[in-house]
């Protein structure tokens, strides 16, 4: 049997008891969602200060499976592992506590702490006595130390069954889905955008996606397998949009009337107007942009200010005054920051000195040189979707790229996984050449590959494998086919 105890975000613990208990209630049911996908049994109880998760199933893969579900639900600030073992004695509760944590307290200070529950012929006291002193005598290094030691050794017994912490784990803390209200998140599929989104995950806001798209389809599809990946890690128990508005009308109709200098200005200007109107229709409260102080010309505090003006939405920035060093130390420890390298740049205008300090009246004058029915015939064309269709939309369009579950000799598989995937489960095929080389690494290293040979993509659900297949047969390599197994 698996078990752990879910700790609470301290945010949530200083709410009054009805705003409390609504979001404890919807975390709850956001775990239940996400663990049911590993054991459809699993028992999920709110507890009112923490919420326990029970398995049956005792394998590691599904403990393996419930730690990396549990820290990817907003809400969670930190969860513990617990073993359950039945006793006859406190000799029996020493025994399995240093089989199991003995050796996260060697060379270091600790105390025992234990809750007991139910009719013993010993109290909490004699069992962190004996368990403790059992401990510093046959752990080589380990010294008791009962105000601050570096280790606690937390137990708990109740009726004839002992539980013991063996494991803390650390969650993503903020507020749970979808205690906010929804927002719509502006995407290109670099550091920045993909960053923002995730943190307005993490503060209980369902977030959907609006893409401008400047770049053609691969550009597209890029961004689609970012914010697929960021919906799929954080916020997979509610179903968000993903909208695509072309763009690139509006970029030509900037370029032929817009004064060199405001191009900048007015290009996001524009997105603003179009992300609002889009906004409106999604009944959605916000707009998000990964914009952070003196990044670039268009985000100083003077730019921002004309730039807000052209719509009533609330426009949020979280990253508004974080370094992108920052930024980019975020998107790796979320997994993001490989797609966003590998993300083609496109700007969408190019200016020779582009104004850091925008004069509402002089952008203004600019904008009445354009054509609106541009901007607005293109919101009106915009594609929106459910972002599970991702993952069928990319079957529907690789129509040259096959799968295949047999494969001919002579043939290569690139396992495209992610290198944490990779190592967790390798991928050995007899008589077969297997490489590795991650999706985010396909479109630099592809072409170095040699061209008489026919490569066969795989991935664990084949979703990144035919969206990648796509934009290799879009770069021009038709040698490519996806192996499902």
């Amino acid at each position: 049997m698996l078990k752990f105890i879910v700790k609470l975000h301290p945010e949530i613990a200083i709410k009054s008891k009805s705003v409390r208990k609504r979001f404890t209630k919807l975390l709850e049911n956001n775990i239940k969602i996400v663990l049911r996908r590993v054991d459809e049994k699993v028992q999920v109880r709110n507890n009112w200060d923490n919420i326990s998760v029970v398995s049956l199933l005792d394998s590691e893969q599904v403990r393996l499976d419930i730690i990396d579900g549990l820290k990817r639900i907003p809400g969670i600030v930190q969860f513990i592992e617990v073993t359950e073992t039945d006793f006859d004695s406190i000799d029996d509760i020493y025994q399995k506590a240093l089989e199991l944590i003995g050796h996260t307290i060697a060379g270091k200070t600790f105390c025992v702490r234990c809750k007991r529950s139910g009719k013993h012929d010993f109290t909490s006291s004699d069992v962190e006595r004996y368990v403790g002193g059992g401990l510093n005598q046959h752990v080589e290094g380990a010294r008791v130390k009962l105000s601050h030691p570096e280790v606690t050794v937390r137990l708990e017994v109740r009726d004839d069954k002992a539980y013991i912490v063996t494991q803390t784990h650390l969650g993503m803390a903020g507020f749970p889905l979808p205690t906010q209200e929804d927002v719509l998140s502006l995407m290109s599929g670099g550091f920045d955008s993909g960053v923002a989104s995730y943190q307005m995950i993490r503060k209980g806001a369902r977030t959907h996606f609006l893409f401008f798209n400047l770049g053609g389809a691969a550009h597209e599809i890029g961004v689609k397998q970012a914010s697929y990946y960021i919906w799929k890690q954080f916020s997979s128990t509610h179903k968000v949009k993903f909208v695509t508005v072309d763009f690139e009308p509006v970029v030509a109709e900037i370029l032929e009337n817009v004064e060199n200098s405001q191009m900048g200005v007015v290009l996001k200007r524009m997105m603003m107007r179009a992300g609002s109107q889009v906004a409106e229709k999604l009944g959605v409260q916000a707009l998000v942009t990964g914009e952070s102080i003196g990044q670039v010309s268009s985000q100083t505090l003077a730019n921002l200010s004309v730039i807000d003006r052209v719509t009533e939405t609330l426009i949020i920035r979280p990253l508004i005054q974080h370094d992108k060093q920052d930024i980019i130390n975020i998107a790796r420890q979320i997994g993001t920051a490989e797609m966003a390298e590998s993300m083609p740049e496109y700007c969408g205008v190019i200016s020779k000195k582009p104004t850091v300090k925008a004069k509402i009246k002089t952008i203004l004058a600019e904008e009445a040189k354009f054509d609106f029915d541009v901007l607005n015939t293109v919101v009106e064309n915009a594609r929106v979707m459910d972002i599970r269709d991702i993952d069928t939309e990319a079957k529907e369009e690789v129509k040259e790229a096959e799968s295949v579950s047999d494969l001919p000799e002579g043939a290569v598989v690139v396992d495209i996984r992610s290198p944490e995937e990779e190592d967790a489960n390798p991928l050995e095929l007899e008589g077969i050449e297997v490489i590795h080389l991650p999706f985010f690494r396909l479109a630099t290293k592809f072409g170095d590959l040699p061209k008489d040979k026919e490569y066969y993509l795989y991935c664990a659900k084949g979703v990144m494998s035919q969206l990648q297949a796509l934009i290799l047969h879009e770069e021009g390599f038709s040698n490519v086919k996806v192996y499902r197994p």
